[in-house]
């Protein structure tokens, strides 16, 4: 088969804060590999979130660490520090031009949960980002897209073939809510991978949030 006839390979990128990352994470990137036909994922943990400029999130070495551990035994998954080592604040318009600089022959399918989808109009250079990568939303079951995807009509209608949604059962699992439980002295085992709620134990996060 010549090199033009040949399938295009894809990519899935997993940006976010992971704060920590958790079985929604997990099943939202497996199940978009599966259904997209993905050669792997690579989740990107934000350095400096523009959109969490004034609020505490974990250090950036303890979100890294966290990722690490809850991926290790999937050879699918794999972990990018672009954004943790880029200066600044972590802009996906940025991480996805770099992800076509590693991966030049190579389509680009973006995941991410459908609060940061809905959120998409107010990303950095949008008409680039949304050029660059397909867009993969996890929603949780019940969620309506119908506002999003008419918004998405009226401003970029060329870009309404990059957005893909999909449903994602285990999303009814926040961080927020692993945080809060962390607080309050509730369990949150079963919610995460072990490794990573023995490394929240064993370092003493979300307990003075």
């Amino acid at each position: 088969m010549d090199k033009e006839n040949q399938p295009t390979k894809r990519i899935g990128i997993m940006g976010g804060t992971f704060d920590p990352l958790h079985y929604g994470h997990l099943v939202a990137a497996e199940m978009a590999r599966y259904e997209f036909g993905l050669a792997k994922v690579v989740f990107v943990p934000s350095g400096s979130p523009p959109h969490k400029v004034g609020r505490k999130i974990t250090p950036a070495e303890d979100r890294l660490e966290m990722v690490r551990l809850a991926v290790k035994d999937n050879p699918f998954f794999e972990v990018s520090t672009v954004e943790i080592q880029r200066k600044g604040y972590s802009y996906t318009v940025d991480t996805l031009r770099y992800m076509h600089e590693l991966y030049p022959d190579h389509e680009l399918f973006f995941i991410t949960g459908t609060d940061a989808f809905r959120e998409i109009f107010t990303w950095k250079d949008v008409e680039s980002l949304l050029s660059l990568s397909h867009f993969i939303g996890a929603s949780r079951p019940g969620f309506n897209p119908q506002e999003f995807l008419e918004q998405l009509n009226e401003k970029y209608p060329e870009f309404l073939s990059h957005m893909h949604l999909f449903d994602v059962p285990a999303l009814a699992i926040s961080s927020t809510d692993i945080r809060l439980r962390v607080k309050e002295g509730k369990p949150i085992r079963y919610l995460l991978p072990e490794p990573v709620r023995l490394y929240i134990e064993k370092k003493g996060l979300y307990l003075n949030n």
